[in-house]
């Protein structure tokens, strides 16, 4: 069993040689993810000098280790973001999800990335009718507000949409889809450094100052002055960035992927190929492998690092019970990633202390991070662009949290009585 993820094998990851750090840049970018690397692309593509700092390989955190899922929902329910910030906001803040799913398939489309793309769907299964009619009102609010497609599949049609009978019923959301998450990563990397941008990677930011209309950035390879400073760091982001660390809680997600299966078995499996989640709040997500010979199954089986080979075990576990005729199905790689929460539970772009920053995708963070990377570039050049409903929403921590969630265990713990 490799346990580098399952995406590397097509992708593998190649550290470039390594290039002096320019002495000044307009901007610099700390992270190398879908989210530093849309706001580079954004800024090269205005004229700004571009220098992206990555303390390990290029895309080497989440950006290519995800379950490659494109969606527009965010995690909270319509109805839960009224009571908190009123109609208008909640309304704003799901069309805006919206829009940046329209935004992102233009996106790959405008410029030809070949990253597996797949709009197949996706379906959310319930393991009770509560926990149906519960989805089905939700996204019937979602439909009258923002125009979200779906369907509500009950009893023996469920078979048509996944070969299981552990859910009592399923929401389809046909306008979704899947995608190769480390050939997107590699493809920004590649459209960053054609236009002039630069990605210098084992370059760990150490401190900053900021002196006047500049920042110092200090670095394990030396240092750089910069007249803008964006952190993109998400799940990654270190103390080096306090401010922003204090409002990102890093929870490990972890993936493994299967040995191939027989075509047979993988249409019995997944009739139309659709990505799949389901209603437990420790959730799973998986989907086939782009080539359909594999299922690639991800989840929070520990909120905290417990190593690959235990990791593997609970999946493959949940895994076979979902699907009790592949019980003797070899796992073929184990790999976990950091996705950065937030206390609300919503992404967050803004400024924090003079530095820009976008993160808190919650999972959902191939569209989001993409689109609201973009958004942060256009707030720093003075765009009306930059305009968003996220910014307009204030980024909470607490009191007692310093970067480091010590309070995962026990989150984990009432998850699981909850879904018991």
């Amino acid at each position: 069993m490799k346990t580098t993820p399952y995406w590397w094998d097509d992708i593998p990851l190649v550290e470039s040689p390594p290039a002096d750090l320019p002495k000044t840049a307009d901007v610099t970018i700390i992270g190398s993810g879908y989210t530093g690397l849309s706001a580079a692309l954004t800024l090269v593509e205005a004229g700004r000098s571009v220098v992206i700092l990555e303390q390990g390989l290029a895309t080497e955190g989440a950006s290519s280790r995800n379950g490659g899922m494109c969606g527009d929902l965010l995690k909270p329910g319509f109805d839960p973001l009224s009571a908190k910030f009123g109609k208008e906001t909640a309304t704003a803040l799901c069309a805006e999800a919206r829009d940046a799913y329209v935004f992102f398939r233009a996106f790959l489309a405008e410029h030809q990335i070949d990253c597996d793309f797949a709009q197949v769907g996706r379906i959310t299964g319930a393991f009770s009718d509560a926990q149906l009619k519960s989805l089905e009102q939700e996204t019937e609010t979602l439909r009258r507000v923002v125009g979200t497609p779906y369907e509500i599949v009950r009893g023996s049609d469920v078979e048509k949409e996944i070969g299981t009978d552990a859910y009592v019923g399923v929401r389809v959301l046909p306008h979704h889809g899947g995608l190769h998450p480390a050939k997107y990563a590699a493809a920004l990397v590649r459209l960053v450094r054609e236009r002039g941008g630069q990605v210098h990677e084992r370059t760990r930011l150490t401190r900053f100052e900021r002196n006047g209309h500049e920042f110092m950035l200090t670095t394990s390879r030396g240092t750089i002055r910069s007249r803008e400073l964006v952190v993109a760091t998400n799940g990654y982001t270190s103390s080096a960035t306090y401010a922003i660390q204090r409002r990102i809680i890093p929870v490990t997600s972890y993936m493994i992927a299967t040995e191939e299966l027989a075509p047979a078995t993988m249409h019995q499996l997944f009739p139309r190929s659709r990505m799949v989640t389901d209603t437990n709040r420790l959730l799973c997500y998986y989907r086939p492998s782009p080539d359909s010979k594999r299922i690639l199954f991800g989840g929070r089986p520990a909120y905290t690092e417990i190593g690959p080979d235990r990791s593997a075990e609970r999946l493959a576990r949940h895994l076979r019970r979902i699907f009790p005729a592949i019980r003797d199905t070899r796992v073929t790689h184990s790999w976990f990633g950091y996705i950065g929460y937030t206390f609300d539970h919503l992404p967050h772009v803004g400024t924090l202390e003079g530095v820009h920053y976008a993160g808190g995708y919650c999972g959902s963070g191939v569209v989001m991070a993409t689109w609201l990377g973009r958004k942060a570039a256009y707030r720093l050049l003075g765009r009306p662009e930059a305009k968003s409903a996220f910014d307009h929403i204030t980024h909470p921590t607490q009191v007692f949290y310093r970067g480091r969630p010590w309070f995962l265990p026990f989150v984990q713990a009432w998850y699981q009585i909850s879904d018991a």
